[in-house]
């Protein structure tokens, strides 16, 4: 029960953070529409995030928390606080240092990570400003994904869950209130995202002080403990960013693109991370501590048990979330974006995108479980080589799926981007499951032929369903109600798919970790 009750904190405070993320994203895209403007600051501060999610919530978390968790289970509390000050002045001077460079190389940033916007000096030279004002996110975010670490490993979800809300509150606050008096509209969105950093880090401060966590930083990279997550986290530096690693790709081919593809491809994928995020994050969120506290107790059964409850759970949500995602894909970015400068034009390409990534879901919530199997044991070489092939399949697919629709000439390229996208999740995926059941770590066993058949009639109800409502569908009305039909259609696409895992048999206690 108490993974229950952790997976529920996170995907509840998740949920919230989602949904106000969504209501960011209306209320930008109506302010600044899918152009040239909007598409710089995506490209810049996507590159702080890609380094944060690298360093800081990615490949960091994946090696602190399991070396964390081993010296609670094995050390005393003054050997934790140690690590904890040895960590954080390491953690602190490394980000300090490459923030600092990041600012100064800016230029070459941009023209590596967006090489197609250096053909308009005006946008080049607005990325690169709003690049240096929301690099030092990195830094706050990185201490950020600290503390939430050691939060996570004392069992508690709920701030660190929380904090992502704060980012959105602001980033709608400044779109509102702060672009008015800003020279250029588009920077005022670059000042929110600093302060949603310090924000973000700020609110985490009194519960570590209140678990006598908040220990002074210093500076020693001969830790053992700092040794060990080093050689950790370099590996998973790469293993556990794949997904942006593939975005910062998609990003380079979408800036030759028309403008409007890096919006498009950025709207598309806030679609997807609402299911990824309610589900897939919270899982891998709430199983690593407990994972890596099992394997601290070699306890097997109980590790191969967490990681099947895991995959019972991302089957059941994950599977139906792909498919209404893909068949209410128009209706969703009506609904929601369709408004002021977002133009159906704009609708019809972040749609198409939209069923792209769609089919790239579910294994994009697989990886979130499958990951954290090997990184609970320290095993960081493994994902790493996986990762290596993840990549691989996407610029391969990129290329390929980009050549075929320049050969039909199909005015829809971002598509390709998208395909790519997905193919390479399914790979990653697939190759995660592929040494979890060589190793014995985790397999499928028989009561899944079961649970697949009950999985597949419940979404085939759920189908019929949506098909049917979709006739009723107009999306010809005002935005609201456009929104009401849509939140119409989820609810009977949700009341389908349960009334036909009942009729198969399936029941709640089945979800039992």
């Amino acid at each position: 029960m108490a993974l229950w009750r952790s997976t529920f904190i996170v995907s509840a405070m998740t949920m919230l953070s989602r949904v106000l993320g969504l209501v960011r994203d209306v209320v930008l895209l109506n302010v600044f529409g899918a152009g040239k403007d909007f598409d710089t600051f995506v490209v810049a501060f996507r590159i702080p995030n890609f380094f944060r999610r690298l360093f800081a919530e990615g490949a960091f978390s994946q090696a602190f928390i399991p070396v964390l968790t081993e010296y609670k289970s094995t050390k005393t509390h003054a050997e934790v606080q140690i690590l904890i000050s040895r960590v954080f002045g390491c953690l602190a001077t490394f980000m300090t240092t490459l923030t600092f460079i990041a600012m100064i190389a800016a230029p070459a940033i941009l023209y590596v990570y967006a090489p197609g916007f250096h053909s308009d000096p005006e946008k080049f030279a607005l990325a690169t400003d709003m690049f240096r004002l929301t690099i030092p996110y990195l830094l706050f975010m990185s201490l950020t994904a600290f503390a939430s670490s050691i939060l996570n490993s004392y069992g508690s979800f709920s701030t660190p869950a929380f904090a992502p809300v704060l980012l959105n509150v602001t980033m709608i606050a400044a779109a509102w209130w702060l672009t008015p008096y800003m020279a250029e509209p588009i920077m005022a969105l670059g000042w929110a995202v600093v302060v949603a950093g310090i924000l973000q880090l700020a609110i985490q401060i009194p519960e570590l002080w209140r678990k006598k966590l908040l220990i002074p930083p210093k500076v020693d990279f001969k830790h053992e403990g700092v040794d060990r997550i080093m050689k950790l986290m370099l590996p998973a530096l790469f293993g556990v960013s794949v997904t942006q690693i593939n975005l910062l790709l998609n990003t380079i081919w979408a800036s030759f693109m028309q403008d409007g593809s890096v919006s498009w491809l950025y709207s598309a994928e806030r679609m997807t991370e609402l299911p990824l995020g309610l589900i897939g994050v919270a899982i891998g969120t709430v199983i690593l501590p407990s994972l890596s506290a099992r394997h601290a107790e070699q306890d097997q059964t109980k590790f191969r048990g967490m990681i099947d409850w895991a995959a019972r759970v991302i089957m059941l949500v994950g599977i139906p979330a792909s498919i209404a995602l893909f068949m209410l894909s128009t209706p969703i970015i009506q609904a929601l974006f369709q408004r002021g400068q977002f133009t159906v034009e704009d609708t019809q390409m972040t749609a198409l995108a939209l069923q792209c990534m769609s089919a790239g879901v579910i294994s994009f919530m697989l990886i979130k479980v499958f990951a954290p199997g090997f990184y609970a044991q320290q095993d960081t070489k493994t994902p790493v080589r996986v990762g290596l092939m993840a990549v691989a399949a996407n610029a391969i697919l990129n290329v390929i799926f980009i050549g075929f629709f320049k050969l039909i000439d199909w005015q829809a390229e971002h598509m390709a981007l998208a395909l790519a996208s997905s193919g390479s999740a399914m790979v990653n995926a697939g190759m995660l499951y592929f040494y979890l059941h060589k190793r014995n770590i985790f397999r499928f066993a028989g009561h899944w032929k079961k649970l697949s058949l009950q999985f597949a009639i419940a979404n085939a109800v759920m189908i019929a369903v949506l098909w049917y409502g979709l006739t009723w569908y107009n999306g010809e009305v005002s935005q609201w109600i456009r929104i009401s039909e849509v939140l119409g259609l989820c609810v009977l696409g949700v009341l389908a798919y349960g009334l036909g895992l009942l009729a198969t048999g399936f029941r709640p206690r089945h979800l039992k970790p």
